[in-house]
C-alpha cells in the first residue's frame, strides 16, 4: 500500500485516543480550560458515568463569538503563539487539542459569553460535522457539553468500563483538581444527584473536605522556599498510611502529575519511618520558574521533565525530611505561622513564586530536659536532673530526699505516686509526652500528660531514640563523622566462621576503616577466633557477639562502602535495635521519665525504624466515652 495524506476527520479521531481515554480524560481538559479561564466558580454534571454527558459549567472570561469556531479547531489556543511561550508554559492548557478531540468524538455543545459581549453565542458538533454559529441565553461564563461520547467509534466505545467505574474515575479527576485551588467554588452531580460542594476556603479546609478529616487531623503542614524553588502543602504524619498510593497528590506550579523523580524524593524521606509495603499520604505543591520545567512531554500532561532533576530531588527529600524529622517536642513546620497557612492568601501574581523563608527548627525544644537514658543507675538525684533540669525547684541530692519524705513516696519504691504528684504540678511545663505513672508487663508504659493518656512501646521509643543517635555521629554531627568507640575492659572473644573472619582481615587491610567509622574494635585471635575489643559507646550495653556478627554479616555481604552508604540506614537500625531496651524489662519511674525526655527531643520519635508508631495518645474524652462518663 502507498504512503496517504489521512482525512481530517480520521487524525482528529486517532488525536482523541490520546488525549481522551476515557470521560474522566475530558473532564480533565474540560476543568483545566475552566481555570485558565479565570473561574472562581465551577459547576460538573454527569449521567451514565459522563459516557451519556458531561457537563461543566464556570463563570470565567468566556469566549467570543470570531474564536467560538476556531476553539474546536486542532491546534487552535490562546495559551501560546511562540516557541517561546511553549518552553516557558504558563497555563495548564497549551495544545490546542483537547476541544477539537472531544468535539471529534462526541456531540457537542458549546454556549459561552464573553465578559463584554451583550450577549451568548453557541457552536455545537456532531463528530466531524460543525453548526454555524448561533447566538444564546448566558449570564456569563462558559458551558460545555459532552454527549454520547465515542457515539461513531463504537469498538472504542466497547473498551469503556461500567458507569460505577467511569464516574468513579471522574470522581478522581474533579477532586485532583478541587484540591489543587481552595481559591474556587466547585460542585458535582451525577444523573441529578448532588455529590460534592466546595465552597472557596482556606487550603487545610479544601485537603480536609476532599480527603476527609481524618487525613486532616494526621497531617503536618509544610512550607519551604529555596533558590527560586518552594514547596508547600501537607504531609500525612507515618502513623497515617495507606496500603496503596491512592492518597499521594503531587502539582508542579498547579498542574496535578506523576513523576518518578518526586515519588523517589518523598519516598526516601519516609524511608525511616514507614513501614516497606505501605504508602506515605500527601498534598504537595511544586513552585519554580516555568522555564525550569518542561510540560510538554506527554499527551495527558501528567509528565514532567526538569532540567536539574537532581536539584528538585534534593530540595524535596530535605524539605520533607526535616518536617518528619521533628521531634515530639517540636510542633509541626512552619508552627510560628500554621494560623495564618494560606498559600492563596497573596494575589495570583505572586504564584509560582514566593520569599518566604524556610521554616527554622531548633535542636531540641527542651534542651535542659534532654538526657541519655542510663538503664544502670537508680540515683535519685540523676532522676530529679532528668525530669527537672533546672527550672529550680530540685537539683540536689538533699534536696531531692526532703521532697521525696515530704511526698511521703521514695523515687524509686513509690515512683507511681511521685509521678502522678509531679504532673499535677508540672503539666503547665506542656512536656508532650507528660510524666511516666506505670509499666504493663514489661513492655509499655504509661504515662500522663495535659490531654490524658499516653501509652509508649519503650522497646520501640528507644530504638529509635539509638537509632538517630548512631546517624547523628556517623554523619558527622557532632563533628566526628565515626560511632564514638567504648574499649572492653575485658575483650570478649568468639568463634567464628571463616568467611567472618575473612570479612575482619580485608576491612584490617583495606583503608577504609569501616568497623572504626562504626565504632567497632575486632581483632583476630586465631582462623577460627575473633575478639570485640571496643563496641560503640551507646551501644556498650548490648551483646557484642551477636552485635558483631550482624555488623559481620552486613560488610560481608554489601561490601564497606556500600555497607557505609546504600545499606548504612539498616546497618545503624540493626545496631539500634541491639542497644534498645528489651521487652520484658523493669524500668524504674526515674528511667521512665528518662525516656520520655528523650524522645521529646529526638527526631522521628513518633514512629520506630521499621515503620511503627512508638506511642499512641488517648484524650480524657475518649477515657470517658469508654467509661460512658456523662450520660
Amino acid at each position: 500500500m502507498r504512503i496517504q495524506l489521512l482525512p481530517d476527520q480520521l487524525i482528529s479521531q486517532i488525536a482523541a485516543g490520546e488525549v481522551v481515554e476515557r470521560p474522566a480524560s475530558a473532564l480533565k481538559e474540560l476543568l483545566e480550560n475552566s481555570l485558565d479561564a479565570g473561574s472562581t466558580d465551577i459547576q460538573v454534571s454527569l449521567v451514565q458515568g459522563g459516557v451519556k454527558q458531561l457537563r461543566v459549567a464556570d463563570n470565567g472570561k468566556g469566549i467570543t463569538q470570531d474564536d467560538l469556531a476556531l476553539a474546536l479547531t486542532r491546534h487552535a489556543t490562546s495559551k501560546i503563539t511562540s516557541l517561546e511561550d511553549l518552553e516557558s508554559v504558563a497555563s495548564l492548557g497549551f495544545r490546542g487539542e483537547a476541544l477539537a478531540s472531544i468535539a471529534s468524538v462526541s456531540r457537542t455543545l458549546i454556549n459561552s459569553r464573553f465578559a463584554d459581549s451583550k450577549h451568548a453565542w453557541r457552536i455545537t458538533s456532531d463528530g466531524s460535522d460543525i453548526s454555524a454559529i448561533e447566538p444564546a441565553a448566558l449570564d456569563a461564563g462558559t458551558v460545555i457539553e459532552v454527549n454520547d461520547l465515542y457515539f461513531n467509534t463504537p469498538a472504542r466505545r466497547k473498551f469503556l468500563k461500567t458507569e460505577g467505574t467511569e464516574f468513579g474515575h471522574c470522581e478522581a479527576a474533579f477532586n485532583r483538581v478541587a484540591l489543587s485551588r481552595p481559591d474556587v467554588a466547585f460542585m458535582l452531580q451525577h444523573n441529578g444527584r448532588a455529590l460534592s460542594r466546595y465552597a472557596v476556603s482556606e487550603p487545610a479546609k479544601r485537603f480536609g473536605e476532599v480527603l476527609g478529616a481524618e487525613f486532616a487531623a494526621e497531617t503536618i503542614q509544610l512550607e519551604e522556599s529555596a533558590a527560586g524553588l518552594r514547596l508547600w502543602g501537607v504531609v500525612a504524619k507515618p502513623t497515617f498510611n495507606r496500603h496503596k498510593s491512592d492518597t499521594q497528590y503531587v502539582y508542579v506550579n498547579g498542574r496535578f502529575v506523576r513523576d518518578k523523580l518526586i515519588s523517589h524524593a518523598i519516598r526516601q524521606a519516609y524511608q525511616d519511618v514507614l513501614h516497606h509495603d505501605r504508602h506515605p499520604a500527601y498534598v504537595l505543591f511544586i513552585e519554580l520558574d516555568p522555564s525550569l520545567v518542561d510540560v510538554n512531554v506527554h499527551p495527558s500532561k501528567t509528565e514532567v521533565r526538569f532540567r536539574d532533576g537532581q536539584a528538585i530531588h534534593r530540595f524535596i527529600f530535605h524539605s520533607l525530611h526535616k518536617a518528619l524529622g521533628a521531634p515530639t517536642g517540636v510542633s509541626n513546620a512552619s508552627t510560628a505561622n500554621q494560623a495564618a497557612f494560606n498559600p492563596f492568601a497573596n494575589s495570583a501574581s505572586n504564584l509560582p513564586f514566593s520569599n518566604s523563608q524556610p521554616a527554622n527548627y531548633s535542636a531540641s525544644p527542651y534542651p535542659q530536659y534532654q538526657s541519655q537514658i542510663n538503664l544502670n543507675t537508680n540515683e535519685p538525684n540523676n532522676f530529679y536532673q532528668t525530669l527537672f533540669g533546672n527550672i529550680g525547684l530540685v537539683n540536689t541530692q538533699s534536696n531531692a530526699q526532703a521532697v521525696d519524705q515530704q511526698l511521703g513516696n521514695d523515687a524509686s519504691a513509690g515512683g507511681a505516686n511521685f509521678a502522678n504528684n509531679t504532673a499535677d504540678n508540672f503539666l503547665q511545663n506542656d512536656f508532650p509526652l507528660g510524666f511516666a505513672v506505670a509499666q504493663i508487663h514489661g513492655v509499655y508504659v504509661l504515662a500522663q500528660n495535659s490531654l490524658g493518656l499516653v501509652v509508649i512501646d519503650m522497646h520501640a521509643a528507644h530504638e529509635r531514640i539509638m537509632y538517630e543517635q548512631l546517624k547523628n555521629a556517623l554523619d558527622g554531627k557532632d563533628g566526628s563523622k565515626t560511632v564514638a568507640m567504648q574499649p572492653l575492659l575485658i575483650p570478649v572473644s568468639f568463634t567464628a566462621d571463616r568467611l567472618e573472619v575473612a570479612t575482619v582481615q580485608e576491612a584490617l587491610a583495606s583503608n577504609d576503616k569501616s568497623l572504626e567509622q562504626l565504632g567497632f574494635d575486632i581483632a583476630i585471635l586465631s582462623p577460627s577466633t575473633l575478639a570485640v575489643r571496643a563496641v560503640p559507646t551507646m551501644l556498650q550495653n548490648a551483646d557484642a557477639v551477636v552485635l558483631a556478627k550482624d555488623v559481620l554479616r552486613d560488610l560481608r555481604e554489601f561490601g564497606a562502602s556500600r555497607a557505609l552508604t546504600e545499606r548504612r540506614n539498616e546497618l545503624l537500625g540493626t545496631m539500634a535495635c541491639h542497644a534498645a531496651v528489651r521487652a520484658n524489662r523493669q524500668l524504674t519511674i526515674p528511667e521512665m521519665n528518662a525516656l520520655l525526655r528523650d524522645m521529646e527531643a529526638t527526631e522521628r520519635s513518633g514512629m520506630c525504624n521499621h515503620g511503627r508508631p512508638t506511642w499512641f495518645q488517648v484524650s480524657m474524652t475518649d477515657l470517658d466515652k469508654m467509661f460512658m462518663r456523662g450520660k
